[in-house]
């Protein structure tokens, strides 16, 4: 289809743009470029202006035609997404990432959030003019079939549109995937995806081919998609053994090689042998991808004695054979064809053979043959990867699983007593979570075990035996059962699954030590039509559904913002990098709402973690008398925690080393009826200015509720009296000095019209609000790390809610940058007062 030339700069279809753009002062381009001669381009530009939204940029008749979407896509056709019909833009416009200067017009931060070639359904440029569009998009994050449909309007200065996912099988349901939450970031560094009838140019194995990147801390791995059937059409596909075994990713630096299961855990000193291995090769900085195996007399994986490995300690039989290469030698490999990653793979491992380190090769047979002799090997299956595919962190329908006969993972909830000659226990009771996150019984498995497995098992079993029952009470249970902490995993193959949903002619496999219970559901098969199409694009953090399993998450929270609990999921998601600096090294308290923020509240400071991954106990003595407190290690925890329930993170003025010296005090600025915005915004200065005067530095957030709230970092010198008397001196003279502004008294008669400074905070067990929490309160407001030059345009303590918090996202933690050296003791600031601690008795 052809189309007018490129419009230049000087043409009526630019002459908006240029006329509302000082080009001597803002970055924007202001020149063009001429289109690809082979595919039509869109971008996604996500700008924090006044108010964060996302530009949708279509190339049409040599220009951008753009549209402002307040909201950004979404995958859900249920979602019309309001769409603000704006100016024309240069091409050239499609790579611009900066920051538009103040004052200038749509100043703010600009980022390329997504990109790609995009194909009309129908005649375009007819489509535009009347006001309804339908095309395809083949981007890193949006794809397939979408529309933009004009509204009619009211009068006003710009036409409303809508843009509309349209049903096909990109589309998700808003409540199981949000992608402008959960793929924030830009996509500039990546290579445009080539349009589908485009051919490939140069040698997709350059290493000039792939861009340059640092070697990711971490890395989820790509998974596979239970099919019927093999997909179609069949040469686009190759395939591999289905490996009985564990899942190993190996990052390789120039110091260290690190070898992580799928879920991240550090297998490294379990894998020695495989270490070493790796290190004899000399392979180039990156990460390598394959799966660990014990092979048995015939040279097949033998996933027992895989197990029997690990429970002797002896692992020196594991061999590990790879088939991915994600990143490798400083550069990002990912939008790689699968092929070209492989063939780089394949040359750096036949160079130095290795026993223990070995290429997984794909046959060059027809599905049905590759699969027959697989099952008639004994192997558990193959894996069908579709040749041309990008390298996905998350499960994908471009790798597929033909499995030889039903296997899965089961949590195990129980045991019951051993029958005959048989010791140990008799079977083990079966379970897998439903969509709301109970365990379903699935039936049991009382074959397949050894004499050493038995005893294993039972010595197990019986350290986890509880007394409350994990399955679903309705649930009919043959014999006599001893239930168990539902934490193990088993791999149990059977014959069928009836028609009562429980599991027939089982056979037990072994225990999965690189899986999570919580994760573990009953396998359904796709169609392998299904599964033959391409889903949306690489993205280099597993998405929310790969991390936890919400339950109900369209029961609404928060009425008065009718908000919803994957909102608050989504939410924490979004902050946990940002989170966790103040939560880390602290001891926290979670205040859990399981009826929304209307319904009671329950603060709890001690926790079972079994089900609440990222989030650890403390070690006890470090609080005599007292049940173990709670600490967030990692942005998983946030999730687990919201997925309990959880809105509020408190945390506490110590470190979760020792308790015995608080390192810094919080004033909690709580305002009392009848007291103005502008009133606590002149207390905040008021109270800034004073610790200023005793020498103290201060670091300002907001509450998230009505007032706000001073912390002062000190260094760990004084005991919990000698602070909290102090913080109480400070405010009784604030109270003394200016009473008609402050008081130092708790109670809502005491502060009436005035401010209460809260020292409380400063005792021994006390919390306070977590930078980034939000709070229980209408409206889900956030707490927010402020500078003190933002004081005065704050508009409320509640300005950012869990909704728009993406508008904060860019400063971040920024303005406390100088929290962590600004630690000071009391002691002048003491003299300064002319406080004197108390004699101790």
């Amino acid at each position: 289809m052809s189309h007018a030339p490129p419009a230049s700069p000087s043409t009526p279809a630019l002459q908006r743009y240029r006329a509302k753009r000082n080009f001597a002062v803002t970055p924007e381009p202001d020149g063009d470029e001429r289109p690809r001669a082979d595919a039509l381009s869109f971008v996604i530009q996500k700008h924090w202006a006044s108010h964060l939204h996302y530009d949708f940029r279509l190339e049409l008749d040599g220009t951008l035609k753009s549209w402002a979407v307040p909201k950004g896509p979404s995958l859900d056709p249920h979602d019309k997404r309001m769409a603000v019909h704006v100016e024309d833009h240069p091409l050239s416009y499609a790579s611009f990432e900066g920051t538009i200067p103040a004052h200038q017009y749509g100043a703010g931060k600009v980022i390329v959030w997504d990109k790609g070639t995009w194909v009309p359904l129908t005649d375009p440029v007819k489509g535009y003019r009347d006001g309804h569009l339908k095309f395809e998009l083949r981007g890193h994050k949006l794809a397939g079939h979408w529309a933009l449909v004009k509204m009619k309007g009211k009068g006003e200065k710009q036409e409303p549109w809508l843009l509309i996912k349209e049903r096909d099988e990109f589309a998700q349901p808003a409540t199981a995937f949000s992608v402008v939450d959960e793929m924030p970031d830009s996509v500039k560094a990546l290579p445009t995806p080539a349009p589908a009838n485009a051919a490939r140019s140069g040698d997709p194995a350059s290493p000039a081919a792939a861009p340059k990147a640092r070697l990711p801390a971490t890395l989820a791995p790509q998974l596979a998609t239970l099919v019927s059937g093999a997909p179609e059409p069949h040469d686009q596909w190759l395939y591999e053994i289905k490996f009985d075994g564990y899942r190993l990713l190996a990052r390789i630096d120039a110091r260290s090689i690190t070898l992580f299961t799928r879920n991240g855990h550090d297998w490294t000193a379990k894998l020695e042998g495989v270490r070493a291995a790796l290190a004899k090769l000399k392979l180039p900085p990156g990460w390598y991808d394959g799966e660990i195996v014990v092979m048995n007399e015939a040279g097949i994986p033998d996933f027992g004695a895989l197990q029997q490995s690990f429970d002797a300690a002896n692992t020196r039989e594991v061999v590990y054979c790879l088939f991915d290469l994600p990143f490798c030698d400083g550069r990002d490999l990912r939008q790689w064809p699968l092929e070209a990653r492989r063939e780089r793979l394949r040359g750096l491992l036949v160079r130095t053979p290795s026993d223990t380190i070995r290429f997984s090769e794909a046959f060059d047979a027809s599905p049905a043959s590759v699969l027959t002799s697989a099952c008639r090997l004994g192997l558990e299956g193959v894996i069908a990867k579709r040749r041309d595919s990008a390298y996905v962190s998350r499960r994908s329908s471009d790798w597929v699983k033909l499995k030889c006969g039903q296997r899965q993972e089961f949590v195990i909830g129980g045991f019951t007593d051993p029958q005959g000659a048989r010791t140990g226990i008799g079977a083990l009771l079966l379970g897998v979570h439903d969509a709301h996150g109970a365990l379903q019984y699935a039936g049991n498995v009382g074959s397949g075990f050894s004499e050493r497995s038995l005893a294993a098992l039972a010595k197990q079993l019986h350290g986890l035996r509880s007394t409350t029952r994990p399955f679903d009470p309705a649930a009919k249970i043959a014999g006599r059962a001893h239930w168990v902490k539902p934490t193990l995993v088993a791999e149990v193959s059977f014959g069928e699954w009836t028609r009562s949903h429980h599991i027939r002619h089982a056979v037990f496999r072994g225990l999965r030590e690189d899986k999570r219970a919580s994760d573990i559901v009953r396998e359904r098969p796709a169609h392998a039509a299904r599964a033959a199409t391409r889903p949306t694009a690489a993205t280099a953090s597993q998405t929310l559904a790969d991390r936890v399993r919400v339950t109900h998450p369209e029961r609404v929270i928060d009425a008065a913002s009718g908000a919803t609990k994957i909102e608050l999921v989504r939410y924490y998601g979004l902050v946990g990098a940002l989170m966790l600096p103040h939560l880390k090294g602290r001891p926290v308290s979670l205040v859990r709402a399981p009826d929304g923020v209307a319904g009671e509240l329950f603060f709890q400071k001690h926790a079972e973690t079994q089900r609440l991954p990222g989030i650890r106990q403390l070690d006890p003595t470090l609080y005599i008398g007292h049940p173990p407190l709670l600490e967030v290690t990692s942005a998983q925890g946030l999730l687990s925690a919201a997925q309990w329930n959880v809105i509020e993170f408190h945390t506490s003025n110590m470190g979760t080393r020792s308790f015995e010296h608080p390192d810094r005090i919080v004033f909690d600025l709580d305002p009392g009826e009848g007291v103005a915005w502008a009133q606590v915004q002149e207390g905040a200065q008021l109270t800034h200015a004073f610790l200023d005067q005793l020498g103290l530095p201060s670091f300002l957030k907001t509450s998230g509720g009505k007032g706000l709230h001073l912390v002062v970092p000190i260094r760990k010198v004084h005991d919990w009296d000698t602070v909290k008397g102090f913080s109480q001196a400070i405010v009784e003279h604030l109270a003394r000095t200016l009473p008609d502004r402050f008081v130092a008294k708790s109670g809502p008669r005491n502060r009436k019209g005035k401010i209460f400074v809260d020292y409380l905070r400063n005792g021994l067990g006390a919390t306070t609000a977590c930078a980034w929490s939000a709070r229980a309160r209408p409206g889900l407001g956030i707490s927010v790390p402020l500078g003190w030059n933002e004081l005065a345009a704050l508009s409320a303590s509640n300005q950012w809610t869990i909704r728009n918090a993406h508008e904060r996202l860019a400063v971040g933690n920024a303005p406390w940058d100088a929290y962590a050296k600004a630690a000071r003791s009391l002691t002048a600031a003491m003299k300064v007062l002319g406080w004197k601690p108390p004699p101790v008795d």
